[in-house]
């Protein structure tokens, strides 16, 4: 086969997978305009994913573009789109592939897959010091596997993250390559963050410049959706092509559609509230003959009581000798004086439990305290949640994007609560007593 007739095969291809690709994202977007929180963008910087996995039982859709200009006198645009397509699983996992149409990374591949998979074992969402990713995947342009372990701290508004990545050669076949990535994001509010990352190779060729990003990251209010509007000088958002850089800038965005599946599935009605259960009693001919049996024993059992006059004056009884009492002996000096026999045993002292809302799921869906605890929920989501007893004990009313709100239990049992905008999110706390 010849190059030409080699370049118009890719070229079908890629226009026929752009066509399809495109109509899903349209027909994803009017049919699930709000489903489910997916990748927080406000959260981590263009170039640098890190240890987002998402929320289980959801699947996402992202497309990420990216448009750069020839010089004149043709000034032509082109573009260089990344799909994301990805489910979230439990345990903090996330499979899912990444497809451009449009790669620069090895010659005769316009057509670059990526299938991955993302697993996060420390959050600080459950009070690790840190957020911890791994990912692992194998890149066809490549013809090999990548791997990336990130580290990310919250430090006030700002978010660092910093990533290690061992890259597949696409020149050089059994070659692997290091690269070192970093960036950061800094809320400016609920809805807005800046972004920015750096990446490099660690034999990048003298010619070739540092992979760089730069990003305004939005969150559409009282949406799941979120938008990036960026410039970098890298090409498609896989691991490869995050940490090369080019010497053309390009500008675009990146947008997010998740598809919360419990939305569509399930049981979307609040919990049944507690039901208290009660001894039924059966008034039966032989339970009142019992009882009237009790009473006669009882009342034979009882002394008689003394007969008193008209002034309350008792009556002399016949008195009985009363029998001499056993001198008790005097108390151990040793345990009245032990301090430890006589001081109380501590009360376990009473904890902050801290948990929240992401990805339209509750952080922790069943929650165990003690007696005197305080739970205290954060929504990390861009839309409004409650936490609502199911037997109305205690109702939080809608918690904004960012807000906290937190209840003290006082009394043992078990309480299951939803959120009441979305009921398909429900959680139970049981409290033990001290």
């Amino acid at each position: 086969m010849t190059l030409d007739a080699l370049q118009r095969r890719f070229s079908g291809r890629t226009n026929a997978t752009r066509s399809a690709l495109m109509l899903l994202a349209f027909a994803a977007q009017v049919a699930w305009p709000r489903t489910g929180l997916g990748q927080s963008l406000l959260d981590r910087s263009p170039n640098v994913s890190g240890d987002w996995t998402g929320a289980p039982g959801t699947l996402y859709f992202n497309f990420l573009h990216r448009f750069s200009a020839s010089s004149s006198p043709e000034r032509k645009v082109s573009n260089i789109p990344t799909f994301l397509l990805g489910a979230g699983l439990p345990w903090h996992t996330l499979v899912g592939l990444n497809y451009s149409t449009n790669s620069t990374l090895a010659s005769r591949f316009p057509n670059e897959y990526e299938f991955f998979a993302r697993w996060s074992p420390f959050s600080e969402d459950f009070g690790a010091p840190v957020d911890i990713g791994a990912q692992v995947d194998y890149n066809n342009a490549a013809d090999g596997g990548d791997a990336e372990l990130s580290v990310a701290k919250r430090l006030g508004v700002t978010r660092v993250l910093v990533a290690g990545r061992a890259l597949s050669d696409p020149l050089r076949s059994g070659h692997a390559q290091l690269s070192v990535a970093g960036g950061a994001t800094i809320r400016l509010g609920p809805y807005v963050a800046l972004a920015g990352d750096v990446a490099s190779l660690s034999d990048r060729p003298s010619g070739e410049p540092v992979a760089w990003s730069a990003g305004l990251q939005l969150a559409i209010p009282l949406s799941p959706h979120t938008l990036s509007l960026q410039a970098t000088n890298t090409t498609v958002g896989t691991l490869q092509g995050e940490s090369r850089g080019t010497k053309t800038v390009r500008y675009g965005f990146e947008f997010t559609i998740p598809i919360t599946l419990k939305r569509y599935f399930g049981n979307h009605e609040p919990p049944p509230p507690p039901v208290v259960a009660s001894q039924p009693t059966v008034d039966t001919a032989a339970s009142r003959v019992r009882q009237v049996d009790s009473l006669r024993v009882d009342t034979a059992a009882r002394p008689t009581p003394p007969v008193t006059d008209t002034v309350s004056r008792a009556v002399p009884q016949p008195t009985t000798p009363t029998p001499e009492k056993t001198p008790t002996p005097p108390p151990n000096d040793s345990a009245r004086k032990s301090p430890v026999a006589a001081a109380p045993k501590p009360a376990p002292a009473a904890r902050v439990v801290r948990t929240g809302m992401r990805n339209i799921t509750y952080l922790q869906s069943r929650i165990e305290i003690t007696v005197g605890s305080t739970i205290e929920w954060k929504n990390n989501d861009p839309l409004a949640h409650t936490v609502t007893a199911t037997d109305k004990s205690f109702d939080s009313g809608n918690i904004m994007p960012g807000q906290t709100w937190k209840h003290t239990f006082t009394k043992p049992g078990t309480y299951s609560f939803y959120c009441t905008p979305h009921p398909f999110m429900k959680g139970v706390i049981v409290v033990r007593g001290q």
